[in-house]
């Protein structure tokens, strides 16, 4: 009877000390507001917003970049699909270049009200990383926000980066421009760092990356189901 009791005791401290979901906090700039974990943080690296872990291993994993510039003429939504519906030449340091790897076709997606182009590939901005790409105008600034992390450890992060995606929000100011000092770029040239290069007869991939459920929750109210039947089996047979 105290083996059982034991057993219960355990099972259910080990559901109280279930380790809770990470938190998270809106941050915001001059264009664009987002929530992001609590260990991040978001600094200006002369004109793009970089945000990382304050974990030294989680900031070498995955990192956000933000990138906002006055509309040009190139800026626009169909430019931008035609850019993230193709490979993405990347110079790697050796001087070698690599394409990147288009996952599934952009699509055009509401986020608060706000129209997104929403982009996914591997190995566009650094090797052997995913990046995932929501681009939007509105008024006369044009943003994109990357979502990059190691292909090895993307699903451990897709939660955070899913999370961020449906809370983004602009909140520039139609007064906003690139004399504000708020890592705004002028209108001149291209809103994304790189220029495509189309590889022929490349077929979209489906296999994008998720999070794999938790299923330790699951196995301990098993266990904790089974040992209250086990208790009341007990119970039943003792009278």
């Amino acid at each position: 009877m105290k083996t059982l009791q034991a057993f219960s005791y355990f099972i259910f401290a080990l559901l109280i000390f279930q380790q809770p979901p990470a938190l998270a906090r809106e941050w915001r700039n001059a264009y664009i507001s987002f929530e992001i974990p609590d260990r991040w943080k978001c600094i200006l690296e002369q004109t793009e917003w970089v945000c990382r872990s304050d974990d030294p291993k989680e900031s070498k994993e995955s990192i956000i970049i933000l990138t906002a510039k006055e509309v040009g003429p190139i800026d626009t939504m169909p430019m931008y699909e035609s850019h993230l519906q193709n490979a993405i030449a990347l110079k790697l340091p050796s001087g070698n270049i690599i394409f990147s790897k288009p996952y599934k076709k952009p699509q055009q997606v509401q986020i608060k009200s706000q129209l997104w182009l929403d982009g996914f590939h591997l190995e566009s901005e650094v090797q052997n990383y995913f990046t995932r790409y929501l681009a939007t105008i509105k008024d006369r600034i044009a943003v994109l926000v990357t979502f990059s992390a190691h292909k090895d450890d993307y699903a451990r992060y897709s939660a955070d980066f899913a999370r961020a995606i449906q809370s983004l929000k602009v909140i520039a100011a139609k007064n906003l421009t690139s004399n504000n000092s708020d890592g705004v770029r002028g209108s001149s040239g291209s809103l994304f760092p790189r220029e495509q290069l189309l590889l022929p007869n490349e077929p979209f991939s489906e296999n994008v990356p998720q999070r794999k459920k938790d299923k330790t929750l699951f196995f301990v109210l098993a266990l904790l189901l089974a040992s209250v039947g086990i208790y009341f089996l007990y119970r039943s047979q003792k009278k």
